[in-house]
Formats: structure tokens, sequence, C-alpha cells
């Protein structure tokens, strides 16, 4: 089992995403604490970068603050060796493919390893092109995780088949953001995956509401939330701990909620 199956082996997962160095490094190590001490069972890292072409306006913003404050991938690197020293659920990088060519995918790759990352999320990475990365990955046990989308349409039997860690859902068409209702037929796709593998799926991009995560994760085996959690940190900046902590409960106890029906 890799340490990523270990979120979804008591249920359904709640996965925040944390924009590294946002407001700076020392509230993204309390933040990344607090949503663990809450209930999360897997946290997402994202590493700035310039132009996040996934990303709607609240994360951008998020990118933009943290690169202004000076914010490195080594200096990520740093971050994650210091959490892991009592962080124990697992962890995965969320970025873009010219973070890890710039850095050298070798290097990159096992410096997650020998830190304790668990997987990477690049989403402008095509799945025909994945073996630029998937190799590396494999060579040192760090998942590359996929991303399945509405217009997946018929390689979702393809993508599931091959996939590792877990299957990333993108809910709706578009960028991330809050949004008041997801209506794609998430139902239709998640029954695709489960015909052509085990790997546990979660849904992402849009969710915002402890009822959205209940219906979200009634499809799936979890859901991520991104936009909602950088909102907090950016009304809240240094004292936005608490309020994540807070936010992760209430979304946690929703989707445990789902799992009992």
């Amino acid at each position: 089992m890799s340490n990523i199956a270990k979120a979804f082996a008591g249920g359904k997962a709640f996965i925040p995403f944390i924009t590294c160095g946002d407001p700076d490094l020392e509230t993204t190590a309390a933040v990344v604490r607090a949503a663990a001490a809450a209930g999360a069972d897997l946290i997402e890292l994202g590493i700035p970068f310039s132009d996040p072409t996934a990303e709607g306006p609240v994360i951008q913003g998020a990118n933009i603050r943290a690169l202004k404050g000076g914010v490195t991938t080594d200096k990520i690197f740093d971050l994650v060796r210091e959490l892991r020293r009592d962080v124990t659920i697992p962890m995965v990088f969320m970025t873009y493919a010219n973070v890890v060519f710039s850095y050298g995918a070798e290097k990159f790759i096992s410096t997650c390893a020998e830190t304790g990352i668990d997987g990477l999320i690049l989403p402008d990475l095509p799945f025909e092109e994945k073996e630029e990365f998937q190799p590396v990955c494999k060579k040192h046990s760090v998942d590359l995780i996929s991303l399945i989308a509405p217009t997946s349409a018929n390689r979702i039997a393809m993508i599931a088949r091959e996939a590792e860690g877990f299957i990333y859902i993108v809910s709706s068409l578009g960028v991330t953001g809050v949004r008041s209702e997801i209506k794609t037929d998430l139902a239709s796709i998640v029954n695709v995956i489960r015909e052509n593998t085990k790997i546990p799926c979660a849904i992402g991009f849009g969710i915002s509401t402890p009822e959205q995560a209940r219906r979200m994760s009634g499809l799936s085996d979890g859901v991520i939330v991104g936009s909602a959690i950088i909102r907090l940190l950016e009304k809240y900046g240094k004292d936005s701990p608490e309020y994540v902590g807070e936010y992760v409960r209430q979304m946690k106890q929703a989707v445990r909620i789902a799992m009992m029906k």
C-alpha cells in the first residue's frame, strides 16, 4: 500500500489545498499542522508558479503573494522536511511542469522522496506526455497523480487503468474557484473509473461548503478544497491557522456523514 492509499483506508478522505508561502512559510507550516490536527487525511501543497494556468483568481493571487514574498522551491523542500518531524499524513505537491523541468526532474523528484512528499500533481501535463516524468517518479516511489476532467470522455478508462496514488477528478470545466453549483455528470465519470481501477478517486474544483463536500464524497472517495481555504488565508493572514482548522473540522464532519449513508 502506498502512503497515499492510507488517506483513503479509513473511508472518505478530506484533502485541503494550501499554497506554500502565502502569506509566509511559517504560516503555511502552522496551517498544515492545524489542518492535520482537525482531521485532514492528505494535504496538497501548492508550489507557486508565475503562470498557474489551471487556477482561478483566488489561487492566482496566492501564487503572486507567495512569489513576492521570496518563496523558492528549495525553501519549500525545507518546509516539508520541518513538517515531517511531526506531520505523518500523506502530502503531495501540486505545481506545473515548468517548475519541475527548471529544477531538474531527477533532482526535484528525488528530493520529493527524500523530504517525504508522496505524490505529484501536474495539471498542465497531458496524459500522453506523462513519460517525461513517470519513470523518474517510479524510480523514487513518488506517485504521479492523474487528472480526469469532464472533457476526458473516451480517455477516462485508459487514464484510470494506469493511475496511481489517487485520481483527481476535475468537477467542472474552467479554472479552480468556488462554485455555487456543480452540474457535471460526475456519477458517470466515477462509474467508468470504478470499472477500470481500484485506485481511489477524489473530486476537486469548486467545492467550498459542507453540503457540497457531503454530496461529492457521496459520489467519490473524497473531496479536495482549495479556493475556500485560500480565501481564509487571504482574510486572516498569520491568524488563519485556527480558522482553517475549524473549516477543516466542518468539512471532515460532512465527509463522515456521507460515509455513513
